[in-house]
């Protein structure tokens, strides 16, 4: 059971807990392509076969271990890659990751979203929390969060609970003072268990939970979770 009264601040999840990811990243998949087949000519047949840009990002992955939690880096290097094997000049990635990386801030937001962070940012400091590349500035949601923890800037993603803790220390309070929201039940609910926080899970779509440790507070939208600060008041 969820205890109120023990939570000083919140972490939330971005990708899919404030807006849906995939039409994002398909929108901004779309863009690149545009850009590839508009600047790099000779490289848009591989950039549009699934399969290839597939394996150049396994090749990257095993190559280079280091860029595995840093999402942007492996776009990069992917297009960087991928236009070398295609004979086009790979100084061109930075400008094409760039067009990529604009549209995928371009996010919409869930209809519950922004009114559930104005109402929480009013009673508690927010952190960000993510194992993507989403710019909250860019993506128009700053203005709600104290800070921001992101796989790519701290070296390891959820679940590891060092990642947890992060966030809770950039707000200067203790990990069981946090209430995490999130979509995923492993990287997001069952993370914030095993980190010591209280999790709040975020299932819109009536998954199953799979674990056997149970999170504290199950929720279909971000609105049933501010009525339960509500309710408390």
């Amino acid at each position: 059971m969820l205890d109120v009264a023990k939570i000083k601040a919140i972490s939330f999840d971005l990708d899919d807990t404030l807006w849906p990811i995939w039409p994002t990243i398909e929108r901004a998949e779309k863009v690149l392509l545009e850009w590839i087949a508009e600047h790099a000519p000779m490289a848009a047949a591989l950039f549009a076969n699934p399969g290839a840009v597939r394996e150049i990002r396994e090749h990257i992955v095993a190559n280079r271990p280091e860029l595995r939690h840093d999402l942007s880096a492996l776009r990069r290097e992917a297009i960087r890659l991928g236009l070398y094997r295609a004979g086009e000049n790979p100084l061109l990635a930075e400008a094409a990751f760039e067009a990529f990386f604009a549209e995928r801030q371009r996010v919409t937001l869930y209809d519950d979203a922004e009114a559930a962070l104005d109402f929480l940012s009013s009673r508690f400091p927010l952190v960000s929390l993510s194992n993507g590349n989403a710019d909250l500035e860019r993506v128009g949601l700053a203005r709600y969060f104290r800070a921001a923890i992101s796989a790519r800037d701290f070296g390891v993603g959820k679940p590891d609970p060092r990642i947890f803790v992060a966030a809770a220390g950039a707000l200067d309070v203790a990990p069981e003072n946090v209430l995490h929201v999130g979509d995923d039940a492993t990287l997001d609910a069952l993370g914030a268990i095993n980190a010591g926080m209280q999790s709040a899970w975020l299932n819109r779509s009536e998954h199953l939970w799979p674990h056997e440790a149970q999170p504290h507070l199950t929720v279909t939208g971000l609105d049933e979770l501010c009525a339960v600060f509500r309710d408390a008041a």
